[in-house]
């Protein structure tokens, strides 16, 4: 057999053949909304804002897919895959990731509020030199310089963490669906020994992890089409979506998890559209996850964030105004 029908495919494919289903089978798992992959790599190579950065982003989160699938591909070999593959593991990835997102878009959201303790602070700093002055004139001069402008406000954009994605993608590597279940099920139980069960778990990322890349590529250069919006503005449009898409896609992941562990046959859901391909074919809770979270919530955070540069270069032009008139 030269090349097996993958949507439906055979039991007992040769050793090549195989590994070779594997990676062809990540390839296409990496190119279709996958809610494993998409949300989490999208938003952290947007973040990124370039090209490379992009792709590294997609690498990184792809380098913990590789090794969990890895993994758990030598654990399918030995029949004991499907411990795993039940609707509580499935809620509990949906949590873990969420409150993984959740985690990281909260980190970045904090670089834009202050807790107005000063008074506190400066009588700890007095007391036990906690803070020192400079410390409090720097807290003070950036929120000053946030409520001026927060788009000017470079130091109230913290870096994208973005070796969380590789946590993200530790985790994200335990979600099963039709991919999954074909590789745990047929390909990794057929390998003609346990020293190479690993293998198709492995193969499996790597096509994957092929598609984030170009997938994070696409996505890091994606702001640098808009014109007019200066280096400054795709900074602040970049940070916000890529705290938005984590922050709130963190919470509807958090919250489909929780479904799924209340109503289990929610897995169940699904629009047929007649599509021979995974992830296409059947268009259930995954499929709308990407779609309210890199869709929905990014959109609306491109809107929000655009509607804020126009405000904000209203309000430098009336002080230039005013400035000049002084």
């Amino acid at each position: 057999m030269l090349f097996p029908n993958l949507y439906n495919v055979p039991t007992h494919l040769g050793f090549a053949v195989a590994i070779f289903a594997s990676l062809i089978l990540g390839i296409i798992h990496g190119i279709t909304p996958d809610e494993h992959t998409w949300p989490i790599t999208f938003s952290y190579a947007i973040g990124m804002r370039s090209r490379k950065k992009g792709a590294t982003a997609g690498l990184v989160f792809s380098l913990g897919f590789v090794l969990q699938r890895s993994l758990m591909s030598e654990v399918a070999y030995f029949a004991l895959a499907g411990i795993f593959m039940t609707s509580l593991v499935f809620g509990l990835t949906y949590v873990a990731v969420g409150f993984g997102m959740f985690l990281a878009g909260l980190y970045l959201m904090s670089s834009m509020k202050y807790f107005h303790w000063h008074w506190l602070e400066e009588k700890l700093g007095s007391l036990i030199r906690l803070h020192g002055s400079s410390r409090l004139k720097k807290i003070e001069n950036r929120e000053l310089a946030h409520t001026v402008n927060p788009v000017e406000c470079i130091e109230c954009q913290k870096p994208i963490p973005t070796k969380l994605a590789f946590v993200h993608g530790l985790i994200a590597g335990f979600g099963f669906g039709a991919f999954a279940l074909i590789l745990y099920t047929i390909i990794s139980p057929g390998m003609p020994n346990a020293y190479v069960g690993w293998v198709p778990g492995f193969m499996f990322g790597i096509g994957t992890m092929i598609m984030q890349v170009a997938i994070g590529l696409g996505a890091g250069s994606l702001l640098k089409k808009i014109k007019g919006v200066g280096e400054k503005g795709m900074q602040f449009i970049a940070h916000n979506m890529t705290k938005d898409i984590l922050y709130y896609g963190g919470i509807v992941f958090v919250a489909a998890g929780i479904a799924v562990l209340l109503f289990p046959p929610i897995l169940n859901f699904g629009i047929q559209t007649g599509i021979k391909i995974h992830n296409l074919g059947n268009l259930g809770i995954g499929f709308f996850l990407v779609l309210f979270t890199v869709g929905a919530i990014g959109i609306l955070s491109f809107i929000k964030s655009m509607n804020a540069l126009k405000k904000a270069g209203k309000k430098t032009k009336l002080m230039k105004s005013a400035a000049g008139k002084i």
